[in-house]
């Protein structure tokens, strides 16, 4: 990914617009085709040179087409012939762009295949699910795992819609006119590239586009970071759940032998919330003044690298975390079945409620017992239950036992796995 967005690649795909550009200007016949041949066989730049020139002219289009000019001599009058800057910069950045999203594209799928496995793996791996950071109720790993499936995929299908956003190209002169370069000149050009022509530029293309590039990026960021910040509340010592992979030799603390923290999963929150602040330049990037000034240009110098290369690392840490998870079944078990099961109430309450006693009568029963066991280290939720006389009245031995079963909370678990194709 750092290649796509290095000067000398930079530079290439500049050359690559403006070779197209002059086949197309040859095919119509506005320029000699031997010029073409030439500007083909010649055309090359050196990046040194270039800073250099910039370091005279200030300007980076001037000094890149005066250091390709010196070594593809008078057929280099060809070259640029009726465009603006922005008519090789923008199409140059949607190469850079579209290449950069089919890398993030891959890296998606692969997170992607993944979660579905560990999500098959772990299917019947029970635990507690939380609400507010409070047990609620009985799930399984695997389920959790099949809601970050579903999420992926959807990230999937927001990046192939993206393709279709960003794959533009603008080869239509100052202020978007065509009024020195016809516009079928573009529409060569641009199938040349792998690109389509912008269907209204101004002077640049559009910056939504470009906005929405950065918004894509930074929702995947928030998704990766969702699934960092649950592996981190996973691994806490009072929960130990799941855990990082602890490489042999690698330390945790300076000063603590015994830590064994989850670095990677802070790593990434913090990344995602750069993504997130780029989001904010891109949208403020979309207003400029009449048919273009430059102000967004400095700043997607820096977040457009940044996005791809951020988010990038990004999955490829996760793709890796997910793979070598360490997941304690024995713990989640142990969690699940604290203070006598206290999970189940609702199960308790329901029954109660199907045999006759008013909803408010079964709450406030239920809810007692559930607060005597809470946070009691000899705390017995469901011995409470089948110690009390008004709950024998409705319920036996075995109908307790059934609410304190986990599988009733399971048994929908096939139609979620069947909807993402597990």
């Amino acid at each position: 990914m750092g290649q796509l967005w290095t000067e000398a690649h930079k530079f290439q795909t500049w050359l690559d617009v403006e070779i197209a550009v002059c086949e197309a200007q040859a095919e119509l016949g506005y320029i000699p085709a031997e010029a073409v041949e030439t500007i083909r066989s010649k055309a090359k730049f050196d990046p040194d040179r270039i800073a250099q020139i910039e370091a005279e002219v200030r300007h980076d289009m001037i000094a890149f087409l005066t250091n390709v000019n010196e070594y593809v001599g008078d057929a280099g009058r060809y070259i640029h012939l009726g465009l603006t800057s922005s008519d090789v910069l923008d199409t140059a950045l949607s190469l850079q762009m579209n290449s950069s999203l089919e890398l993030i594209l891959g890296l998606v799928e692969n997170l992607i295949q993944t979660l579905r496995y560990q999500a098959q793996q772990h299917r019947h791996t029970l635990m507690a699910g939380r609400t507010h950071g409070i047990q609620a109720e009985p799930i399984t790993f695997g389920f959790k795992l099949a809601g970050w499936l579903a999420e992926m995929m959807r990230h999937r299908e927001r990046l192939v819609n993206l393709g279709k956003m960003i794959t533009v190209g603008k080869i239509s002169g100052a202020v978007g006119t065509y009024a020195n370069v016809d516009p079928r000149v573009e529409a060569l050009a641009c199938k040349k590239l792998g690109l389509k022509p912008d269907c209204a530029s101004t002077q640049i293309i559009s910056r939504d586009r470009h906005c929405e590039f950065i918004q894509v990026f930074a929702l995947l960021g928030a998704t990766l970071e969702r699934f960092a910040v649950e592996i981190r509340n996973l691994q806490r010592t009072d929960v130990l759940e799941v855990e990082e992979f602890f490489a042999p030799g690698q330390k945790g603390s300076s000063a603590m032998p015994h830590k064994r923290n989850p670095v990677r999963s802070e790593r990434l929150t913090g990344m995602a919330r750069m993504l997130r602040g780029y989001a904010t330049t891109a949208l403020e990037n979309v207003a400029l003044w009449h048919e273009r000034d430059i102000s967004h240009s400095a700043p997607e110098r820096v977040m457009l690298p940044d996005c791809c290369i951020l988010s990038h690392f990004m999955l490829t840490e996760m793709i890796d975390l997910i793979q070598n998870l360490q997941v304690y079944p024995a713990n989640m078990e142990r969690n699940l079945f604290c203070y006598g099961g206290v999970v189940f109430s609702q199960q308790v309450l329901l029954a109660l409620v199907n045999k006759g006693m008013s909803r408010d009568q079964s709450y406030r029963l239920v809810q007692q017992y559930a607060h005597q066991a809470w946070n009691n280290p000899i705390g017995n939720f469901r011995a409470l239950i089948e110690a009390d006389p008004q709950i024998q009245q409705h319920l036996n031995p075995t109908e307790i036992a059934h609410c304190f079963d986990p599988q009733v909370h399971l048994k929908h678990l096939d139609e979620i796995y069947q909807r993402l194709g597990i």
